[in-house]
């Protein structure tokens, strides 16, 4: 299928791109990988009456530098390239896990950091691990600049506190602390297919093995990321452990909603929240520890 017609605009810097989303508001959709946007447009679920291409706008989107101890990465880097940074597995190693995750390789390879956070789709990896890392995401208009919690940022189904005028730029990660270990995992039909359930967690241990701070965020649990808050504070002062890594997931499947689906029930993606958040709190705790596993 052919995508309804539009004025096409491809701005040759920030604040041209700026300025025309001040004129056109919620009658412009911004094209930056299109791996989302694009299906959109072919299936008419989409039909902007303009389209803004910022492409162009590398030089000043485009880049991924150190930031406070963690990372800055402007919304134009490119999924792929992400994945093969040494900074970001040095720096964010949950972020680097999940990113492999997205699609197939020729999907990152056009795919932005920037896209998928906007996009908002609740069964993508990177709105969970924006969620499990605090990550802040900086959105600018015409009139001034914004910077979002990630728990700010995502609103609802494929919605976010982004406004018509405004264009998220970049998105800030927090390092990794010392004996902090983290995981990424998650159940699909098929590898590249959209996580029917996915678990991002983090845990910072002490010497003594005891579990400081913990981090458990989920995809395909609900029409957003879900933050397990209430397994997160069962689990601090705990040792790490098969115990109390059970009862953190007991406590994380009661705090999701999932729908049902023609890929899985409700009761199914609990069901598998639940073993997922053993597993992954079980690598987490590995890794903190100086494993591998």
């Amino acid at each position: 299928m052919k995508p309804p017609p539009f004025e096409y605009h491809a701005p040759a810097s920030l604040a041209e791109a700026l300025d025309l989303l001040a004129q056109l508001g919620d009658e412009a959709k911004v094209l930056a990988g299109g791996q989302s946007l694009l299906p959109l447009l072919n299936l008419r679920l989409a039909r902007p009456a303009h389209l803004i291409d910022i492409n162009g706008l590398d030089s000043e989107l485009g880049q991924l530098e150190t930031w406070d101890g963690g990372l800055r990465i402007g919304a134009l880097v490119r999924q792929r390239a992400a994945e093969r940074a040494g900074l970001v597995r040095e720096r964010t190693p949950l972020l680097a896990e999940a990113l492999p995750q997205i699609g197939h390789p020729q999907i990152r390879n056009r795919g932005t950091i920037g896209g998928s956070l906007a996009h908002a789709d609740p069964a993508s990896e990177l709105p969970a691990v924006a969620m499990a890392l605090d990550a802040e995401l900086v959105v600018r208009s015409a009139k001034g600049e914004r910077v979002l919690t990630s728990d700010a940022f995502f609103v609802s189904f494929l919605t976010t506190a982004v406004q018509p005028d405004e264009l998220l730029v970049e998105t800030r990660w927090p390092g990794a602390d010392a004996g902090t270990g983290t995981a990424y995992v998650e159940v699909s039909r098929r590898h590249g297919d959209f996580a029917m359930v996915g678990v991002a967690a983090s845990l910072r241990l002490d010497p003594n093995g005891t579990v400081a701070d913990a981090r458990l965020a989920f995809t395909g649990a609900a029409p957003t990321p879900v933050r397990a808050h209430a397994a997160e504070r069962g689990l601090r002062g705990q040792p790490a452990s098969p115990a109390s890594f059970a009862a953190a997931a007991e406590a994380a499947q009661e705090a999701l909603d999932p729908g049902s689906d023609v890929h899985a029930p409700a009761a199914y993606r609990r069901h598998v929240a639940k073993v997922l958040t053993q597993r992954a709190l079980a690598q987490a705790s590995a890794r903190a520890q100086g494993g591998a596993a």
